[in-house]
């Protein structure tokens, strides 16, 4: 079945690329997802995948949609493939490189690579998701897919429908990843079948690729050998699990477990059956591998929107309301269907008019117990969202730092529970019973045992939900189609005979009936199979003797005709031993044929035994028997009643005419024989109840010294297990001091770091508590405040300062208060000024834990603020005497500055404003027209102006208006000067 490849596949010639639809299946296609971090991953990779390995590699990473990527070049240059950005329709060929585009999810078709505008907003889309999707629908079990480094957890969702399809699916090692989100997501949940390096995941994959069956040889049936090693798989499977898959279609489990053997590149499956006797974690993991454990929610939408909007209403206005609607999810995997019918369910009964008022109980199983634990903790990673509306993950999930956890009125509504649902017993009246793509794996014969267990379970009128690639196959007449094709079917009340149904007990074939079964066909193979239990029930019922079955202690489990004559209830508290059951003259037979049944292999009979019946006396035959076979009854007790040939005589006169006269002296000794014969058997019987009494007793005695001994024996394993987690918990403590000391050591440097940061800062830093304590000061502040380092803890209002600012303490307060930084410039008594910041303390919890008072040396800025006031004044004062008018305009013509002592020409009022804003001035216009002049010209601007001041007398000006250059050279306002002119 295998094809060993012994070079490399060729590539694909240019005749395959050029036919439209054409796909070549020599090609194995990689995909390969990332995220953040995987450009450096992705290139590791690609510079060890060996020449021409035929393989044909697809990068799909999150990229800036508005931006152009530069992948291609960077890529090309790590390895000697083509690398190439996808365009719609792009046919796949080997040994080449193929790169998404920004903004476009992609997808796979027949070889043929399609671009999709994407549809969700940036930040929501999966296109790793997407892409491993088609990946997995186009190349079903040849498909392959790869994560590196990236946050998030995209493409878990599509390894998912890989891993469903038998694809493999590779991931890098955590720990080598610059982001392991995305890695870890897809090992937490199972999927990976190797994690590796990505330098190592290449020939990891070129390996497994060898191993695998040609996609191009058409499918053929499993050879005799092959079939001998599955069978002997499957023996090694049951006994390390105690699950049987003999009845799982041959061809799936082949195709596992071909995939298990190409990843370990084993050859043969004789091999791979030395390797599962060797090594129990590869059977364990063959064993999840058949689980196929994938789900999603609402899988098939258009099926969940039918079963919430018809098929739910329907099955409630059936059903008397304040009920409690029972559903069953069979085979639940790690609960997404189970919770999905819970919110359809809630979301059905807003629909009612008015609404219900019914309740849900889910009853959630399936046989792999860590797929329960998952689905108990509802915990479900954040690409769900490609799965869910918006609307629905706002109202039924609670976002969380590791996903979506499903809100508590959902959760409440399901219980969950391993369980095989053909070995173990079903759940009973149940509503609505889902079972989606389980049977698909299963041979006929095993559907052909689920399906009538399922309508057993099901209420009259009740859901079947099953998955789009399954039906009811001959059981049509048990379910009818509610909706068509989408699977959903309603239980059919008579439609079909139960006298042959079995309970699930194991997975053989009746040992009865199987040449019936062999040589008719369907329908009439049921019908002679219903005749064949009509006719042994009509047997059992008129003809076959009176039994009851019982375990070793007379418990009885099962009883068959009618046993009324032999067996009756004893009064008082319900007691179902045949001992206390059995009539007068019955017991003491019993007693003594069991105890002769457990020394012999063959049954043990008793005839005319006398028993008392109703007011008669009859005689009866009593057979005990061992049973042996079936192994399912074995070490159980099988009793049988018959009536005997001749009744006993009820009268003396009766034995007289038997035995000839009999006087009166005959009657009364064979009376007192009777009731010594009685009275011994009472003596008898007693002796037998005390021995058995104490019997019982000594092996009660017995068990409870057994309880003793496995107690102490626990209490040593408890005392051994103590001394280990003391150990253990002592290498725990010797960690965490390493670690404590390695968080001081790191404490130290930062301490250290920190000091020699804030002195070399030239600022005076000063560190308070909430009382106003000194807690750390910097070097430069003890030339400030006489400090020194005993004055740690001291409150700042008990130390001398240099610094003229007697309310320090109290605007201290102020800001602890008010939360609110206060800063303030402040003398010193030598002559130097500082600008003090007083401002909250901030823990990383944002807790005010005290304050940072900042002392920044302004001495030399003070120095230069006086200068230029005073040669301001000079200015000032020298335009006073020569009569001159300055100012300075802004780009809009806004007052910056002006020196007009008496207010000729510019009001007290003008800072910030237009000289048309200054009220109605005549010269108004012609001084804007001057400043707007100069500053677009660029040049200066002369003119004569006369103004009439407030006496009526007219003077005259030469008014220049010169443009202001700002470092760059652009005009930035306008300077004007107007000078008087002499008269």
């Amino acid at each position: 079945m295998k094809k060993k490849l012994s070079a490399p596949v060729p590539k694909v010639t240019s005749t395959e690329s050029a036919v439209p639809g054409k796909v070549n299946p020599k090609v194995p296609v990689v995909g390969i997802g990332a995220s953040a971090g995987g450009l450096e991953a992705i290139e590791m990779f690609l510079k060890h995948v060996p020449v021409a390995s035929g393989m044909a590699f697809v990068i799909v990473q999150h990229l800036d949609p508005a931006r152009k990527g530069f992948m291609v070049e960077l890529l090309q240059r790590v390895t000697p493939m083509p690398v190439v950005q996808v365009v719609d329709n792009t046919r796949i060929e080997a040994d080449h490189v193929y790169v998404i585009p920004p903004n476009k999810d992609m997808s796979l078709l027949k070889g043929l690579l399609n671009l999709i505008d994407p549809v969700k907003p940036h930040g929501l889309r999966l296109p790793i998701d997407f892409f491993f999707r088609s990946l997995a629908e186009d190349l079903q079990q040849y498909s392959i897919g790869v994560i590196l480094s990236g946050m998030g957890s995209d493409g878990t969702l599509g390894l998912r429908a890989i891993k469903e399809k038998g694809g493999g699916v590779f991931v890098q090692d955590p720990s080598s990843a610059k982001y392991d989100s995305m890695p870890r997501s897809a090992i937490d949940a199972g999927l990976a079948d190797v994690v590796s390096t990505p330098e190592a995941l290449p020939e990891r994959i070129v390996a497994y690729v060898k191993f695998q069956p040609s996609p191009a040889k058409p499918a053929e049936p499993l050879e005799q050998k092959h079939l001998s090693g599955l069978e002997k798989v499957l023996l090694i499977l049951r006994a390390h699990t105690r699950q049987d898959f003999s009845l799982y279609k041959k061809s799936t489990v082949y195709r596992r477990i071909e995939r298990r053997m190409g990843v370990h590149q084993i050859e043969n499956i004789a091999s791979y059956i030395r390797l599962l006797q060797d090594n129990p974690h590869e059977t364990e993991l063959l064993f999840r591998e058949l689980l196929i454990g994938v789900t999603s929610f609402f899988r098939d939408p258009e099926s969940w929107d039918t079963l919430r909007s018809m098929a739910i209403p329907a099955l409630l206005n059936s059903r008397p309301g304040g009920k409690t609607v029972r559903a069953w999810v069979a085979g639940c995997s790690t609960g997404e269907e189970a919770y999905s019918l819970a919110i359809v369910f809630k979301e059905a009964l807003e629909l009612l008019n008015p609404p219900g008022t019914w309740r849900l109980q889910i009853f959630a199983t399936d046989l792999d117990k860590d797929a329960i634990e998952r689905a108990r903790q509802a915990l479900y990673p954040p690409n769900i969202a490609a799965d869910v509306s918006p609307e629905r993950l706002h109202r039924y999930f609670i976002q969380e730092e590791q996903g979506w956890r499903i809100s508590r009125d959902i959760r409440e509504m399901v219980v969950f529970a391993p369980q095989n649902v053909i070995m173990d017993p079903p759940f009973t009246r149940i509503d609505i019973l889902v079972c989606r793509n389980l049977m698909i794996y299963w041979e006929q014969e095993l559907q052909n045992k689920l399906l009538p267990l399922f309508h057993y379970s099901l209420n009259p009128g009740g859901l079947l939900f099953l998955g789009s690639a399954e039906t009811v196959g001959p059981y049509s007449t048990m379910f009818e189609p509610i909706f068509g094709k989408l699977r959903i079917f309603r239980k059919v009340e008579h439609g079909g005979s139960f006298d042959a149904f079995e309970f699930p007990s194991s997975y053989g074939s009746a040992v009865t009936g199987v040449q019936e079964k062999e040589e008719l066909p369907q329908g009439s193979r049921r019908q002679v199979s219903n005749m064949k239990a009509l006719a042994d029930q009509l047997i059992l019922q008129n003809f076959a003797p009176s039994a009851v079955l019982t375990n070793d202690k007379g418990d009885i489990i099962y009883i068959s005709g009618r046993t009324g004559k032999y067996l009756e209830p004893a009064a008082g508290k319900a007691n179902w031993n045949i001992f206390a059951m059995a009539r007068e003259g019955l017991r003491y037979e019993l007693d003594l044929l069991f105890g002769m049944s457990s020394a012999h292999q063959e049954p043990v009979t008793r005839k005319g035994v006398t028993i008392g019946s109703d007011g008669e006396r009859v005689m009866v035959n009593l057979t005990v028997q061992r049973v042996e076979q079936p192994e399912a009854l074995k070490d159980l007790v099988l009793v049988v009643f018959s009536m005997a040939e001749k009744p006993v005589l009820e009268t003396r006169s009766d034995i007289g005419s038997a035995n000839g006269p009999v006087d009166e002296t005959g009657v009364a000794r064979i009376d007192s024989l009777e009731r010594e014969l009685k009275q011994s058997r009472q003596e008898i019987q007693s002796v037998r109840e005390d021995m058995q009494a104490s019997q019982e007793e000594l092996n009660s005695a017995n068990e409870e010294l057994q309880s003793a001994n496995e107690e102490l024996q626990s209490t040593n394993e408890e005392l051994t297990t103590s001394k280990e987690e003391l150990q253990s918990l002592n290498e725990e403590l010797q960690t965490v001091n390493h670690e404590l000391q390695s968080k001081v050591n790191e404490l130290s440097h930062a301490n250290n770091d920190m000091k020699n940061l804030l002195n070399s800062t030239d600022i005076a830093t000063l560190f308070l508590d909430e009382s106003l304590n000194i807690r750390r000061f910097t070097t430069r502040t003890a030339s400030i405040i006489k400090l020194i380092a005993s004055d740690t803890g001291r409150p700042i209002t008990d130390i001398v300062t240099e610094l003229a600012y007697p309310s320090l303490a109290d605007d201290a307060r102020e800001v602890l208060q008010t939360l609110v930084f206060r800063e303030k410039q402040v003398p010193a008594t030598d002559g130097r000024w500082f600008n003090v910041k007083i401002m909250p303390y901030r823990t990383q919890e944002n807790r005010i834990d005290g304050l940072v008072i900042t002392f920044t040396d302004i001495s030399l800025a003070k120095r230069l603020e006086m200068r230029l006031r005073v040669d301001e004044e000079r200015y000032v004062s020298a335009f006073a005497i020569a009569g001159a008018i300055v100012d300075t305009v802004d780009r809009d013509l806004r007052y910056t500055w002006f020196c007009d002592p008496q207010q000729l020409m510019i009001p007290q009022t003008a800072m910030g404003r237009r000289d048309d804003e200054l009220g109605l001035r005549p010269y108004a216009t012609e001084l804007m027209q001057m400043k707007r002049s100069a500053l677009d010209s660029g040049n200066e601007v002369c003119k004569e102006l006369s103004i009439r001041v407030s006496d009526g007398k007219l003077l005259s000006y030469h008014v220049t208006s010169k443009p202001l250059r700002s470092p760059s050279g652009e005009p930035s306002g306008v300077l004007t000067v107007a000078l008087p002119l002499m008269s």
